[in-house]
């Protein structure tokens, strides 16, 4: 077939151009509408072809077919007569066949465009969807309220699909499985036999694996003889867990009779039940650091991450503190009559500057961190500072009751006969004595227990930039620390207790839980625990013979 000499590049002209259209010749049709008559003559009686194959067969394959119908016939009629055949007046509009031959191939264009775009939408559109147990179990139920089985009631179906934007024909499905089977036949069927083949993993087998091949996903694989990603999703599903383990100190013997015995001491002889041990002061020291080597943060996608710098990783200022705590008092109504903070102090000295630098000048006092502590300075802060501090805060009623301050076994530390010491205690009528508590036991201080990790955790919100901040911000946070929480620690000792004579002094056991928090909302949460009379007896018959 000769080709038109027609530029495809260029725009189509107006119809007006090249067949002007005398609009005084087009009147108004007066008459029913369904005489009307909308089939476009072409040429040769060929009436309405193209629309009404394009209607009856909206598809690609039906286009090349038309194309073929359309190219044959042109063929036929003879290239150079239709070329030359005079403008066809088809219900009062002109149509050259030019304008027939270029409107025909832009249509053709756009309809390959559309018909390729409907292709690639369609075969994502007819997927089939997946609809969960429990949505299935919604619909049925719904289904059931609205009716009354076996008879559904019209325009409920409708009603329900709309409701939950699920096809008819899934609802109807789901009333039929129903009626059959109940709630077992709406549920699925195949959820268990799809999809992959599971990778089944012994997990017995793990702990045959030594511990130095378990410390990372990749080396545990590796020993099973997985990959890393199965043996990831069994731990996501809980088949195994991950465990931090901490060193704990070497117990001998001795120690171990003397936790157990110590677990005793703090028992009532009648009850079983533990002391509330209000009488008693705990003392520990604890190295405050401006700032971690290592520090987790949560930044935005955005964000540059935070730029710390000191001049050396070894040498980080710090500050040591002595704390001092008691049990915290409640009244009837549950409010705090003494919070049991007896005071924080820092080991720190204040002199002048010996030299000048950009800061300050030479003389300035500056604040500056001990850097040893001896069995002196042990004994110049509870005579100075936590003596005078218990004599101060101490609730009035209670002086002249003893009172104990138990320390650890340090060597800095003084003797429980230290005669300065038992002076100052002892004066003014009161009755303050010094204790030590058995030794390699931080589990058997609070301050060690859990206080400590509280104090640090608020202290590291703050940024300190020197020793005077530091001593600010671990003063703050000290007096920040809720009442209700450090009474809690009593009672998480009074478990620990509890724990270590199960395990014959032993210190690897697991804190025990109470939900402490839970019971303070509520209202009933206990001033001391009571130890079972079998646990108390044994522990009391083996500390004989340990």
């Amino acid at each position: 077939m000769p080709g038109l000499d027609v530029d495809l590049n260029l725009e189509p002209p107006e119809s007006g151009q090249m067949n002007p259209i005398d609009w005084d010749d087009i009147v108004e049709f007066e008459g029913p509408a369904h005489e009307l008559e909308y089939d476009m003559v072409w040429n040769d009686g060929i009436e309405g072809a193209f629309f009404s194959l394009i209607s009856v067969s909206p598809s690609l394959n039906s286009f090349y077919v038309l194309i073929s119908i359309i190219l044959s016939i042109t063929d036929q009629a003879g290239h150079e007569d239709v070329m030359q055949a005079d403008a066809v007046q088809a219900d009062g509009v002109h149509v050259s066949p030019d304008m027939v031959s270029l409107t025909f191939l832009q249509g053709a264009s756009t309809f390959l465009e559309r018909a390729s775009t409907a292709t690639v939408e369609g075969s994502s559109a007819n997927k089939r969807r997946f609809y969960s147990d429990d949505l299935k179990i919604s619909i049925y139920l719904e289904l059931l309220a609205k009716t009354d089985p076996p008879i559904l009631r019209r325009g409920v179906s409708k009603g329900v699909a709309r409701k939950f934007d699920v096809p008819l024909r899934v609802v109807q499905s789901i009333w039929k499985n129903g009626q059959a089977g109940g709630i077992n036949g709406v549920v699925n069927k195949w959820a268990r036999n799809c999809g992959r083949r599971r990778i089944e993993i012994d997990m017995e087998s793990i702990k045959n694996v030594p511990l130095r091949q378990r410390t990372t996903f990749k080396d545990l694989a590796d020993a099973l003889g997985v990959k890393k990603s199965t043996l990831h999703n069994r731990f996501k599903e809980g088949y195994f867990r991950r465990h931090t383990n901490d060193l704990k100190f070497s117990l001998t013997d001795a120690n171990k009779k003397a936790r157990v015995k110590y677990c005793l001491s703090m028992l009532n002889a009648q009850s079983l039940s533990f002391k509330p041990m209000y009488n008693v002061v705990y003392i520990d020291e604890k190295w405050f650091y401006r700032t971690r080597r290592n520090q987790k943060y949560y930044l935005a996608n955005d964000e540059e991450r935070p730029q710390r710098t000191v001049k050396s990783k070894n040498f980080i200022e710090k500050v040591m503190f002595l704390a001092v705590v008691t049990r915290p008092r409640f009244d009837e109504n549950g409010q705090c009559i003494f919070d049991g903070k007896l005071g924080i102090s820092p080991f720190v000295k204040v002199e002048p500057a010996k030299r000048w630098s950009p800061n300050r000048d030479a003389g300035v006092l500056v604040t500056q961190a001990m850097t040893s502590v001896t069995k002196e300075v042990s004994r110049d802060f509870l005579v100075n500072k936590v003596l005078p501090a218990i004599k101060e805060k101490w609730p009035a009623e209670e002086k002249g009751l003893p009172i104990y301050i138990q320390q650890d076994n340090a060597r800095t530390h003084i003797a429980v006969d230290d005669p300065a010491f038992v002076q100052a205690a002892q004066a003014d009528g009161w009755d303050i004595r010094l204790t030590c508590q058995p030794p390699n036991s931080p589990d058997l201080n609070v301050l060690d227990l859990g206080f400590f990790a509280a104090i640090q955790a608020l202290f590291e919100k703050g940024t300190p930039n020197n020793i005077d901040g530091i001593v600010a911000k671990v003063n703050q946070a000290y007096q920040e620390y809720p009442v209700q929480r450090a009474n809690r620690i009593f009672l998480t000792q009074q478990g620990c207790m509890m724990e270590i004579m199960k395990h014959n002094g032993g210190q690897h056991y697991n804190i025990p839980h109470m939900k402490k928090k839970t019971l303070e909302l509520q209202g009933c949460l206990p001033t001391t625990l009571s130890c079972p009379l079998q646990l108390g007896g044994a522990a009391a018959s083996r500390s004989r013979t340990m």
